[in-house]
């Protein structure tokens, strides 16, 4: 999945180092970028993992962070 972050008010990489303890058995991030404004960073989930799950652990990573608001999900599988 990828997570677009417009506005972002924290270095991104303190939004990857989160999202790398939070999902450290079933998930990583395999890529990341930035450009005037915003920046992305792609998260590959285990196979068999329960998208719900996942989403609701995601969600409230970015929320503790406060960055929640600035980000856009796409999900493909």
């Amino acid at each position: 999945m990828e997570i677009v972050f417009v506005g972002l008010p924290i270095d991104r990489d303190e939004v990857e180092e989160a999202l790398e303890a939070a999902f450290e058995l079933d998930g990583e991030i395999t890529g990341a970028g930035s450009g005037t404004g915003r920046c992305h960073l792609d998260l590959e989930i285990a196979e068999g993992s329960d998208a719900t799950a996942v989403l609701e652990r995601l969600r409230a990573v970015l929320s503790e962070l406060g960055v929640a608001g600035h980000a856009t999900l796409d999900v493909s599988e």
